[in-house]
């Protein structure tokens, strides 16, 4: 079985590797685009190295503090503990940052492909949007499985083994956190001073190259989007193959190292399901995209579906209905959450098109329609979760199982996430569309071509939007799915429950909810800072020079590139530093039940509000997108700008606090699943 995932993963790779030679053989358009490409893979470039380059600093602190701290206070079940979580911490580390850059490189080269390509037609325009986008969903997926298969391996491969490799999913997860946030601040501070500036102030056009924040709203989509939610999947997947392998020893006396292995089988077989999906999709040229890509998705569903019912019956022979059709809760919650995700961001529903039928009325009503629309948006998915918890949990417990019931939620979690590269793909489809439409827009191309990557783009921004409900979904299982081997752990130690009746693990609890809102409020007022900055420039350049707005002198990109680079870099490190050094703190001072509570509490939080800050986001988006097709005045009209007041709210909502949350829920896990046994040699005082 290790073989297959081997295998498999290898192919993957070389799969990943095929797309980029078919992204990159592809017409690269007229000199003028190429000028424009040239200069968004320099600013994406420039910041990725100096955002790596911090982050790989801090990563190595965090690597020497875990060996020491399990030197100085050893772990008495394992002792080779400090050196393999150490290790395991790096390797996911190195490992998710190479699927963030690797899923930038090519989209900043896929981008221009796709503008050439929507010259000759909408069809070969989504295909090279959405295989450059595939790159990172193979990358990211088949890498998570290569490294924990290779740890697993290269420690022992026994019984004991996943409890080893969790600095793998921490490593990921720490990685994650700092690429989302910066990468988040980065983007989102470009586009809040290019659209109020030029849209609002100057009444120009999106992505005009009269604006000199265009490009670094142009880079930002790639480092944010791609780079940032790559390393986002990344840590996810890694985390849920290994907190469902340490459930899996539970039932070891059932099912022996196939109950540990299964997960890694089952995603296994989500890679060919999600190759074949993304290499069906076509569009003729009167089809909406969206449809093209929806069709690939209940393609790679399906045979996601058939190849989990295959890995359960191999592996789970006694019990593999049961655990297929737990499996298949997972896979459907998936479809749900998609589902409801368009209905809450896209024009074609009550929830958009009342957000812009409030714009007519200024600002403040865009603003209270959006928000509420973003609070209406929690009740659905929480059902979903909820069904699915509760529906996979009694189907395992069905099994007369001890942990059967437990088991059957973390099949359920593996059903999620098996479609989780094409769901990638769709999300990378979005950046490099969006980054097409600019392309075609500074190039001055004919306005038909225009209309083509503005079809495409619209549709990127529901697959954004999309791909952020599902990760949050699969953030709320994965999250119960650590939570259940935490308790797993401390369970070991006598502590059979969370008692929230107990002052200290209430306070526990409430610090944990706490530091979600911190947290959110630093990730949002970081976007402010450094769209001040950005929003002073674009001002001063318009006002130093007049030759700007005539379209007789070049503006100074790299000014607001630098300034962009700058204040991202710098603002993401307070609320990285809050979310690891807190539930730190929690679980010394105040004991391993303390920490439960800290991230059951924390993770139940932290899901509500990223459903709010992340559709609310899109809700608004798209209402400014529909007004901009002619709606209530069109482009330019009182009721354009209001939106665009809107949009720009929502920026930092939906693409800075709303993808960090996802990883701030999982570092939560697998930070207190590697500390656990230091937090146990630490008594509450009371």
């Amino acid at each position: 079985m290790l073989l297959l995932v081997f295998g498999v993963s290898i192919f993957g790779l070389l799969f990943a590797f095929f797309l980029t030679k078919y992204v990159l053989r592809q017409d690269t358009g007229k000199p003028e685009m190429r000028v424009i490409s040239d200069a968004i893979r320099e600013g994406a470039n420039a910041f990725m190295k100096r955002q790596y380059t911090t982050i790989a600093v801090l990563s190595v602190v965090v690597a020497i503090l875990i060996f020491v701290l399990y030197s100085i206070f050893p772990n008495a079940d394992y002792p080779d503990y400090a050196w393999k979580t150490a290790v395991s911490f790096i390797a996911g580390a190195v490992c998710s940052g190479i699927a963030g850059f690797v899923g930038m490189y090519v989209s900043v080269r896929a981008n221009i492909r796709v503008a050439s390509g929507a010259m000759t037609s909408l069809d070969k325009a989504l295909k090279i949007a959405l295989r450059g986008g595939a790159v990172s969903g193979l990358l990211v997926v088949a890498m998570s499985l290569l490294g924990v298969a290779g740890l697993f391996t290269l420690f022992g491969g026994n019984e004991t083994t996943p409890l080893m490799i969790v600095g793998f999913a921490f490593g990921a997860s720490f990685v994650a956190l700092f690429a989302q946030l910066g990468g988040g601040i980065y983007t989102k501070a470009a586009d809040v001073g290019a659209d109020l500036v030029g849209k609002v102030e100057k009444g120009i056009p999106e992505d005009d190259p009269r604006n000199p924040a265009v490009i670094a709203d142009l880079v930002g989509d790639n480092v944010g989007d791609c780079a940032g939610r790559g390393a986002d999947l990344f840590e996810s997947t890694a985390a849920e193959n290994i907190g469902a392998m340490i459930l899996g020893i539970a039932l070891f006396p059932v099912f022996g190292m196939n109950g540990i292995l299964f997960p890694l089988v089952a995603r296994s077989f989500g890679i060919i399901a999600s190759i074949i999906g993304v290499m069906i999709v076509k569009c003729r040229e009167d089809q909406d995209p969206m449809d093209a890509l929806n069709r690939g998705y209940y393609v790679t569903a399906v045979l996601a579906a058939i190849g989990f019912g295959a890995a359960t019956y191999l592996m789970l022979k006694e019990f593999w209905v049961q655990y297929t059709l737990a499996g298949l809760i997972g896979i459907v919650a998936s479809v749900a959450f998609g589902q409801i995700t368009q209905y809450y961001t896209e024009h074609r529903y009550r929830s958009v098109k009342s957000i812009a039928e409030a714009s007519q009325t200024g600002a403040a009503t865009n603003i209270i329609t959006g928000f509420a629309v973003g609070l209406e948006s929690v009740g659905l998915p929480v059902i979903v979760i909820s069904l699915a918890l509760i529906g996979s949990y009694w189907i395992g417990s069905t099994t007369g199982v001890a942990n059967g019931g437990i088991f059957g939620t973390a099949v359920a979690t593996m059903g999620m996430l098996s479609t989780a590269a094409y769901i990638l793909a769709m999300d990378n489809f979005g950046p490099i569309t969006d980054n097409a439409g600019g392309i075609i827009e500074m190039s001055k191309q004919p306005e038909e071509i225009r209309k083509k990557t503005d079809r495409l783009d619209a549709v990127g921004n529901t697959t954004k939007a999309l791909t952020k409900g599902y990760a949050v979904g699969s953030a709320a299982l994965a999250a119960f799915l650590l939570f259940s081997a935490y308790m797993e752990e401390i369970g070991k130690a006598g502590i059979t429950g969370i008692d929230l009746s107990k002052p200290i693990v209430f306070i526990g609890g409430l610090l944990g909810a706490t530091v979600v809102f911190l947290f959110s409020s630093l990730a949002i007022r970081a976007v402010g800072k450094a769209a001040y900055y950005i929003i002073n420039d674009v001002r001063r350049q318009f006002k130093a020079d007049k030759g700007i707005m005539e379209g007789t002198s070049k503006p100074d990109y790299a000014s607001c590139v630098d300034i962009a680079t700058k204040g991202a870099l710098k603002e993401m490190i307070l609320p990285g530093v809050l979310a690891i050094t807190v539930p730190i703190l929690v679980g010394v001072a105040l004991g391993a039940e303390a920490a439960g509570s800290f991230l059951m509490v924390g993770t139940i939080c932290g899901v509500l509000m990223a459903l709010l800050l992340n559709t609310a986001g899109g809700a608004w988006d798209n209402a400014k997108k529909f007004i901009e097709t002619g709606e209530y005045g069109g482009k330019g009209s009182d009721t354009h700008k209001a939106a665009v007041v809107g949009d720009t709210v929502g920026d930092p909502f939906k693409d800075t606090a709303g993808p960090s949350l996802h990883v701030l829920i999982k570092l939560f896990s697998t930070l207190t699943l590697v500390l656990v046994s230091l937090f146990l040699m630490f008594k509450p005082p009371f």
